[in-house]
């Protein structure tokens, strides 16, 4: 059974760092993209980054851009998005998830798509 497990989560003041994992069981992190969503309250669900399976190939969303790192250890099946510079309005549910897709292809997901629980994420003075 398919499972994707987020922690590292918590509550940082604007600039800090964070770094948010994603434990994949039943999901081969090394054959397929995974990407990171987040969720603000009252707002979308939207994309934040993606990595291929291949080549490592990475996406960002313009909103992270030089701030965020997405990567990956085949070995422990785990996913990782480094956050840097954090401010108020990176305040969210972080998500992991896979299309089952080789390739990083948007940030729309199917049907058959794979999600994680969630992790909360506050920055605030």
């Amino acid at each position: 059974q398919e499972q994707l497990v987020e922690s590292g989560g918590g509550l940082v003041q604007p600039g800090d760092s964070l770094r948010l994992s994603c434990v994949a069981s039943g999901v081969a992190v090394d054959r397929f993209a995974m990407l990171w969503f987040r969720q603000a309250p009252g707002k979308e669900r939207e994309g934040v980054a993606c990595i291929s399976s291949s080549d490592g190939t990475t996406v960002y969303a313009d909103s992270v851009k030089g701030r965020f790192t997405i990567s990956k250890d085949n070995a422990k099946s785990t996913v990782y998005l480094q956050m840097h510079s954090l401010q108020p309005e990176d305040t969210a549910i972080y998500y992991c998830a896979t299309d089952f897709l080789l390739y990083c292809a948007g940030w729309t997901l199917s049907n058959y798509g794979s999600w994680g629980q969630g992790t909360q994420v506050t920055v605030s003075a």
